[in-house]
């Protein structure tokens, strides 16, 4: 759970950086390639130094081209598509989509968990809906695409750690960010344009998104992700809001309700006391 709260607080941090300092100002492909680059060097001495059997490395690389790449791009396309705020209503649908996948595959059905990301959905709603444009539909897939790509992520590697539980996560993680960089490096140099970083801060940024955000901020969560319930897991995926919305509210003071945020906060809060209750725990 220390996992997955510590990412949380920090990927707060992060969106409020992107849409400050990066988002309109480099090329969003860029933007992608450079985190998942920067984060494939920081893991790289692990992958020259250990070795992992080919079943256990390529479901790894497999993972992080969909968890990381394709949900990328998926997620940058939608802001070709949507607003802002549609974009960030449409993502709350992930709890869902973990809740479900992880329920199909071990072919069980845990009700208290779909209750807990329903109600962490309903949160998220709350403290972001705004109204919506009359063309929205094709946008509203595209964003299910990328929710889908980070839950089965999460998932996959969830199931397939829980199949190896003596493996040391550090030293295997940097497949993962191989995984995600054969999928960004080829969407860049087909889709990408020439908006690249013209300030030290737009460099300061994106080295801060993918040493950190990316490079720790992934292999937390995932590893926070094999240390929770699925339900747990689910919920979290929304906990991100609250905490972005009230960085953005102290540091960069933008607009929000904050009676919408407290009792959506407080809905995603009672999601969490509901995965952690003792009687409902499991896989």
């Amino acid at each position: 759970m220390k996992y997955l709260i510590s990412v949380t607080l920090l990927w707060a941090f992060s969106f409020s950086l992107i849409g400050v300092y990066l988002a309109g100002q480099v090329d969003a492909y860029f933007a992608v390639l450079s985190r998942v680059l920067l984060a494939l060097l920081l893991f790289s001495p692990l992958i020259v130094r250990y070795r992992f059997a080919a079943k256990l490395v390529w479901p790894v690389i497999g993972l992080g081209a969909v968890q990381l790449g394709l949900m990328y791009l998926f997620y940058y396309q939608s802001f070709l598509l949507l607003s802002v705020p549609e974009v960030l209503i449409f993502t709350i649908f992930t709890p869902l989509y973990i809740t479900l996948l992880h329920d199909l595959l071990a072919r069980r059905f845990n009700p208290v968990f779909l209750l807990a990301a329903l109600i962490a959905v309903l949160a998220a709603a709350l403290m972001r809906y705004q109204s919506l444009s009359a063309h929205y539909w094709t946008g509203f897939a595209v964003v299910q695409g990328a929710n889908i790509c980070f839950a089965i992520g999460q998932v996959g590697y969830k199931r397939l750690l829980a199949k190896h539980p003596t493996v040391a996560q550090y030293q295997l993680f940097g497949w993962f960010y191989v995984g995600a960089a054969l999928v960004a490096i080829p969407a860049w140099w087909l889709l990408g344009s020439a908006q690249y970083p013209s300030t030290t801060v737009h460099w300061g940024v994106l080295l801060w998104l993918g040493l950190i955000a990316s490079g720790l901020g992934y292999y937390g969560w995932n590893k926070g992700a094999t240390q929770v319930s699925s339900g747990m897991l689910a919920v979290m995926n929304n906990a991100l809001i609250p905490a972005g919305l009230l960085v953005n509210v102290i540091i960069w003071q933008r607009d929000t309700d904050l009676l919408r945020l407290s009792i959506g906060s407080a809905m995603i809060i009672f999601s969490i006391w509901l995965c952690r209750r003792p009687a409902w725990q499991g896989g």
